[in-house]
């Protein structure tokens, strides 16, 4: 069991009156000590209920996302990772630029070894956009190079 000041900081798990936001808010997102950083594991959150909006109509746009990490002293509370990504409701911004800023604002958030985002974006005027980004410290960077291919890979058997 975790103590209280462990989980000083992750004030959303737990509390009834939690609002829904209505504009993009990373300062929703919170952490929790990863009580095991001495081990190369990950940590993988499926987000099947994305939305955005168009930068350009506004009109609504729906994706699943996957973000996968590797920890090193932090990791992101679920719950808060929810309501920020429920914050991208009314965001107006393309598909590759959501992926992109999720993935930027976990990596301030946490420092992780490694981090991915993944978007599977339904289709819009008869195309589907499948964003992928990536990053990891130096001594993920062999790893990073990997998956990129792997996920090219993986599109291009679409």
């Amino acid at each position: 069991m975790r103590t209280e000041k462990e989980l000083e900081g992750v004030s959303l798990l737990g509390n009834q009156g939690v609002k829904y936001p209505t504009d993009y808010d990373p300062s929703l997102l919170e952490t929790f000590e990863n009580k095991h950083p001495e081990n190369e594991y990950v940590v993988t959150f499926d987000c099947p209920e994305f939305t955005t909006l168009c930068p350009k109509t506004g009109q609504p746009d729906f994706g699943h996302i996957y973000i996968t990490y590797i920890p090193r002293e932090r990791m992101v509370e679920s719950k808060s990772l929810k309501l920020y990504l429920f914050s991208f409701r009314n965001h107006g911004d393309f598909h590759e630029d959501c992926v992109n800023i999720i993935m930027k604002d976990l990596a301030r958030l946490m420092d992780p070894k490694y981090i991915e985002v993944r978007g599977v974006f339904m289709p819009r005027g008869g195309i589907s956009i499948y964003p992928f980004a990536n990053m990891g410290d130096a001594d993920h960077q062999d790893y990073v190079k990997a998956r990129r291919l792997s996920v090219m890979a993986e599109s291009a058997g679409r």
